[in-house]
């Protein structure tokens, strides 16, 4: 729903990821896949075009999913000038720079190279590519896993911010039980490529039914 994040927990290896690029149509596959009333299953990749705006992802390793030959500002223009062509530059600058400032960086970061930041810097610009598309639903696959565990903390933090300050959905993908728990309205538990379990995420943590979501919690001290 708009404003929930639906959170997607289980073992590596369990079709987490898979599931995640289905949805966005990053990988073929059976199935329906229907988004604000309208069927994406048959689209093409031209008709796919306009609808990707709303449907973002932001990847596990902040290394490498930007490029190290573009500046920030580079990285960022990137979708707006496929998405928003029909906006002024000053008008996309606009853009970029409140993108920018949403993820609590400076405006000065738009003109350096990603090898000037740190991990969790990274991620917040990787976070700031997807806002700055004005997306309804951000899939965040594994978004915390490569940083250090303070800094987690604050990336989930900035998660939570926006989405209360744009509304947004989000699917987050993670074997980690705590950023699940910290950022889940509704959790699906996969194994094996099935959805074995769903429900809320406070009745799934503390009342789960089957034997693997029982282990699964009991083994991250829930």
């Amino acid at each position: 729903h708009q404003g929930e994040t639906l959170g997607i927990v289980g073992e590596s290896g369990s079709g987490k990821s898979t599931l995640g690029r289905c949805l966005l149509r990053l990988e073929p596959c059976d199935g329906e896949i229907i988004f604000q009333q309208q069927v994406l299953s048959g689209l093409d990749q031209k008709q796919l075009r306009p609808i990707r705006k709303h449907l973002q992802i932001v990847f596990q390793d902040p290394f490498s999913s930007l490029s190290p030959r573009m500046t920030i500002e580079q990285i960022l223009m990137e979708g707006l000038n496929i998405h928003f062509a029909a906006l002024s530059k000053s008008q996309k600058q606009q853009k970029l720079q409140q993108a920018i400032k949403d993820v609590e960086l400076s405006t000065d970061s738009l003109y350096r190279y990603p090898h000037e930041f740190s991990g969790g810097q990274r991620q917040r610009i990787a976070i700031a590519r997807s806002l700055v598309l004005e997306p309804e639903l951000i899939l965040l696959d594994e978004p915390t896993s490569a940083l250090d565990v303070s800094i987690q903390q604050q990336i989930l933090a900035l998660l939570v911010r926006l989405q209360q300050k744009y509304q947004l959905s989000y699917i987050i993908i993670s074997h980690d039980l705590a950023v699940i728990h910290a950022l889940s309205h509704r959790v699906m538990v996969m194994k094996q490529g099935e959805i074995i379990e769903q429900g809320e995420t406070e009745q799934l943590f503390y009342q789960p039914q089957k034997p693997y979501t029982q282990q699964l919690v009991a083994a991250s001290g829930y």
